[in-house]
């Protein structure tokens, strides 16, 4: 069973007399233990993707199976039980509380799940150490460097233990070196054994994964493998 699979997905939008098709047709599977870069330009469709994929939109027609369920016909509350579930979230903006500590901040999404406070300060500080901030969890965000609030952006997001990791321009607001070092870390998550679904524009963010699917006007129009003699290429029809 395939962790994502995706058949004939399409979002269109209407504006005016003019329908924009944002995503166009999309056939793509995703299994687990996948470390996998969507890719493009401005307009090419990969936020539409990623917001689809998070279960934070719904697609005009075709069917979106994660772990075997159809969640293209899930309600809104539905889909929020799943994105608790299944979805761990990283932004560019990090999304973090100004004045809640780093362990309250990863705390969070545990308390939807209704699990004592005893067990979330345990969860909480063991996703911590995790990204090696362990030493910080009493810090607010503002005490905190760029690269630190993303690390407790990932503690947050792997606390719940989600299927998928889905990360936003994850390194959008961070200098290089800070950019090397958390890309190391998400390689370390997907080695152990962490399915980790990125979207960037940039090519050397990209190189980091180990599977490239690049979007042109709604469509894939390259779908390969890194490092692979099996590349498998989606011409655009």
């Amino acid at each position: 069973m395939s962790l994502i699979k995706f058949s004939q997905i399409c979002k269109f939008y209407h504006m005016g007399d003019q329908t924009v098709k944002a995503l166009d047709g999309i056939e793509l599977t995703i299994e687990n233990n996948e470390y996998i870069a969507f890719i493009g330009s401005s307009g090419s469709g990969k936020s539409t993707i990623m917001n689809i994929l998070g279960c934070l939109d719904k697609p005009t027609h075709g069917d979106y199976h994660l772990n075997d369920k159809n969640v293209a016909s899930m309600s809104a509350d539905e889909l929020a039980e799943i994105r608790n579930l299944e979805i761990g979230f990283i932004f560019q903006s990090f999304n973090l509380l100004p004045r809640a500590s780093a362990l309250h901040n990863v705390m969070l999404p545990l308390v939807y799940k209704g699990i004592p406070l005893k067990k979330r300060k345990e969860l909480a500080t063991n996703a911590l150490n995790k990204v090696g901030l362990g030493d910080r969890s009493d810090h607010i965000p503002s005490q905190l460097s760029g690269g630190q609030r993303q690390r407790v952006a990932i503690a947050r997001a792997l606390v719940t233990e989600p299927s998928i990791l889905l990360a936003d321009e994850p390194t959008g607001n961070l200098d290089s070196q800070t950019t090397k070092d958390i890309m190391a870390l998400f390689d370390q998550l997907h080695d152990e054994g962490q399915t980790i679904i990125m979207v960037t524009h940039e090519d050397e963010i990209a190189a980091h994964c180990h599977r490239i699917v690049r979007l042109s006007d709604g469509k894939i129009i390259e779908d390969y493998r890194q490092n692979s003699e099996e590349n498998s290429v989606a011409e655009a029809k």
